[in-house]
């Protein structure tokens, strides 16, 4: 037998409400900020990946899921979603458009990764873009956007950490005394963190191993080599978040884990933390156009997983909304009434209403059960004498009383309340 593979998992129909209920939630609060929806392909050049997120990243090196396809074209399935929106924005001369370009998307995201809770290799994202103003208020804008997302959603029990890594100006010699200081203790780094220190030191920080985290803790700071204008974006941040009333707190480790991000960086936790914890992150990326062969354009953006975000809502038992199901089923008494009901069904719809039809090769008793375990508020009873007289006998199955109305003036009712 057949089984999703490892690290995939179906969205069956009892679960589609609270991805829903994210999505509604995420368009509504996105839109009110004035940004528009993109969709980018499910695969891009790989190119695309290796040049954005960077060769010493653990997604490029271990992750990405690329292949040739039949043309001979290396291609790989999106990891992030960043990248393939700012090559949108190249290929199609969005820097034309007033700025900056506010842009938001849900996108399948492919890593090839340890499964684990929260965590597939084939997930799916919510995220937003801001193209072309380098203000820090643009960097608050975005951050209070993932905050209030998080609240309208029902996760109040979270805190924000931010930090500033600085630009590639005032990174370097902050690279340096970072490579210095984890040098003098390369004997007690895990086997990853060895291979970082030449070729991506600045992920030394994001180390999940405990004793390097514990290493990490001791580290030299990004924020004590800001250059002048760094530190004047970060301070200018910092008192933009406090003057809008979200609390935060500085994280020196906080590097996230592509090598485009600049500047500001941030994430959302709730306040049962574990290894993999996140359920949004984001930020600066002003380097990155240019990276991909554009001229300078400044950016900054977070995701959030759907599949992480689903299991905070339910691990803080949030109340979700059910979908909206059929208010009527509509039963036939013998088989002669079963071609009327199927019609009837046709019209409730038509009328704007949710209907659907009975298994109708049972008595009406069984029918009447099939509507509880649906949940359906209202069976429509149609027989021979029903037909006859035009009329249908509609049952409400909570108080267990049912009323005789023509047919007629059943559908015009629909109609105007629908």
């Amino acid at each position: 037998m057949f089984q999703a593979p490892r690290g995939t998992a179906d969205l069956l129909p009892e679960e589609q409400k609270y991805r829903r209920y994210i999505e509604s939630r995420a368009v509504a609060l996105a839109q009110s900020y004035g940004y528009g929806r993109i969709d980018s392909p499910v695969f891009e050049d790989a190119g695309l990946f290796v040049r954005s997120v960077g060769e010493g990243t653990d997604i490029v090196e271990k992750e990405m899921y690329t292949f040739e396809d039949r043309g001979g074209d290396l291609v790989t399935l999106r990891p992030e979603g960043t990248a393939p929106v700012c090559r949108a924005y190249l290929e199609h001369g969005m820097h034309n458009l007033p700025q900056p370009v506010r842009m938001y998307y849900f996108c399948p995201v492919f890593r090839y990764e340890r499964p684990q809770a929260g965590r597939f290799r084939q997930h799916h994202q919510f995220g937003v873009e801001v193209l072309g103003d380098p203000n820090p208020a643009v960097d608050a804008e975005v951050i209070e956007l993932a905050w209030r997302l998080m609240h309208s959603l029902g996760l109040t029990d979270i805190r924000l950490f931010v930090n500033s890594i600085g630009d590639k100006e005032s990174r370097p010699a902050y690279v340096q005394q970072l490579k210095s200081y984890y040098s003098e203790r390369y004997e007690n780094l895990c086997g990853d963190c060895r291979n970082r220190l030449d070729r991506n030191p600045l992920r030394l920080l994001d180390c999940k191993v405990l004793g390097c985290r514990a290493m990490g803790e001791e580290a030299p700071r990004s924020v004590d080599h800001l250059d002048p204008d760094s530190l004047d974006h970060w301070e200018r941040l910092k008192s933009y978040l406090s003057a809008m009333q979200i609390p935060f707190e500085v994280d020196h480790r906080l590097v996230r884990g592509l090598d485009y991000y600049s500047r500001t960086v941030f994430e959302i936790q709730p306040e049962e933390a574990g290894a993999q914890s996140t359920i949004c992150g984001g930020g600066r990326y002003d380097g990155l156009m240019e990276q991909l062969g554009g001229r300078p354009t400044p950016g900054i953006g977070f995701g959030s997983g759907l599949e992480r975000l689903t299991l905070n809502l339910k691990r803080s038992g949030v109340e979700v909304p059910d979908l909206p199901a059929p208010s009527y089923l509509v039963a036939n008494v013998g088989d002669a009434a079963r071609l009327p009901a199927l019609e009837l069904a046709s019209r409730i719809r038509q009328a704007g209403a949710g209907a659907i039809l009975s298994s109708g090769t049972r008595a009406l008793r069984g029918q009447m059960r099939q509507a509880n375990a649906l949940g359906i508020p209202y069976v429509v009873i149609l027989g021979d004498d029903e037909i006859g007289r035009g009329e249908v006998v509609i049952r409400d199955m909570e108080t267990s009383t049912q009323q005789t109305i023509p047919t007629a003036e059943f559908l015009q009712s629909l109609a105007s309340d629908y």
